[in-house]
Parts: structure tokens; sequence; C-alpha cells
């Protein structure tokens, strides 16, 4: 089976610059995936990708070989499953918040006697060779999202489910739940200091950690905290960015036509 890039690095204490994807079309996640990224996440929760969708967006990451990662839309085995057989080579699990709800996303993940995985990769055979089967369960990451108070309060029991690879910060719903408006990169000291703890809680159990960004900036800080895998924005808000940035530029340096002589600006 192909190695996981993304495991190797967690295990060697390296950083993951992973890219985020939720416009809906091939061609643009074949654009996203030769831009450089560690791996890359097809998101199923928020946006308007479904699992026809994110089948032809993996096909296009394949073109690159980047690591490519989902995640689901809930905390259900059907998707999950049907995910990881497409090629998925992680899952990430939106809103667990007990012991008992990461132990049925994990398990989802897992072939037995591990998990209750049902057999049928079809995809993920025959990119990843045959002994995918045999190897999946060392292979694919578990990756539960922790981003509400409730899931804080029973971090130290979700950490220690078997299975169980690594979590991922949700700082906007993570910041909702405290009473603080939903936003990526919080500066509230309860919320950063949630936010080591979490981190800190985590590596105490060999378990890997990411976090959703929105600056450069502030992933690079948190990956000196020990966050080892990093998501900045979305395709959809970098293009947005990026197309508002040109324009603006455009606007404030280029006078109407007819009106050059005024130096005004649009």
């Amino acid at each position: 089976m192909r190695e996981n890039k993304i495991l190797t690095t967690f295990k060697n204490g390296g950083a993951i610059i992973n890219g985020w994807a939720q416009i809906p079309t091939g061609f643009a996640t074949e654009v996203f995936a030769n831009s450089g990224w560690d791996s890359i996440t097809i998101d199923m929760q928020h946006g308007p990708v479904d699992y026809q969708r994110a089948l032809e967006m993996l096909q296009a990451i394949e073109t690159k070989h980047v690591p490519a990662m989902a995640r689901v839309p809930w905390n259900e085995p059907g998707i999950i499953m049907k995910l990881l057989d497409a090629g998925c080579l992680g899952i990430i699990c939106p809103m667990v918040n007990t012991r008992a709800q990461c132990e049925a996303f994990v398990g989802a993940c897992r072939y037995p006697p591990l998990g209750y995985r049902s057999f049928g990769p079809l995809r993920a055979s025959m990119i990843y060779g045959d002994d995918y089967a045999s190897k999946a369960n060392q292979s694919c990451i578990t990756m539960a999202m922790i981003e509400t108070q409730e899931a804080v309060e029973n971090l130290e029991a979700i950490l220690t489910t078997p299975g169980l690879d690594a979590i991922y910060i949700g700082p906007a719903d993570l910041s909702q739940s405290y009473g603080f408006a939903p936003k990526a990169d919080p500066t509230e000291p309860k919320i950063v200091e949630t936010v080591e703890y979490i981190v800190n809680t985590a590596r105490k159990h060999g378990i890997f950690v990411g976090m959703h960004c929105a600056d450069v900036g502030y992933g690079l800080a948190m990956v000196k905290k020990g966050i080892q895998f990093i998501t900045i924005l979305g395709d959809s808000r970098l293009l947005q960015v990026a197309a508002m940035n040109v324009t603006k530029q455009f606007k404030s340096g280029v006078a109407p036509v007819g009106t050059q002589s005024s130096g005004g600006p649009y």
C-alpha cells in the first residue's frame, strides 16, 4: 500500500499544510492539487459537495498523488465507509463530544476486529494496491473534531479511545460554545487557554492535533505550540480573497475612461 505521507510527517514531528476543498468541481480541485499542499481535505459538512462530486474531486487530487482526506457531514457510518472505499486516507468527523461518539466514529473507520467497517474498498484497492485491506487499519487516519465545551470536558475520555489517531480543533464552533462570536484565529484569553489545554492534553496521550486557521501567521504560531496539521481557509475563500485583492488594486490605481485628467480613483 502507498505510504500515507500525513502519518509519516506526524510521526517524524513535522507539520502538514492542508488544503480545504469546497468547490464541487473536478477541475477546480485539480488546480488546487497543483498548488503545493501537503494534503487536501474535501469538506462535505459545510458547502455544496455531495458524494458524487467528492468522488470526482478525489480523482482530481489523485493526479498529483496528494494524500486526500474528507470531513464528513456528521458522525454517520455509511458516509464514512463510503468515502474510505472511495480512496480517502483519513476522515475528519465533526462534533465528537463524548467517548461513545468517538468509539462509534473510530469503529466505522476500522475493519474487524478493531472496528465494524464493512468490506468493499473498490476504488481504494485500485489506487493503493491489493494489500489495502490488510493495511488500511494502520494507514487511514481517524481525526475527531473537538469544537464544543462538552468535548473539552470529556477530552481525556475521548483522547484515550482506542484507534483514535488525531483531533482537529474547530475554532469557530469552540468559540461559539463558550459564548463568543464564532470565528477563526481566536484571541479571547479563554479560548486561547482552552486551545492550549487541548493541544497539551492530546500530546500527552500521543494524539496528533490539527486546527483550522484563517491567517498564515496564526497557523505558524500554532505549529510552534505543537499543532501538526494546519488548514488555512479553503479553496472558495482563497479564490474570493485573491479576486478581491486584484479588483481593489486595479480600481485604486486606474481612473475611469474619460476622467484621466481628474486623477481620481473609482
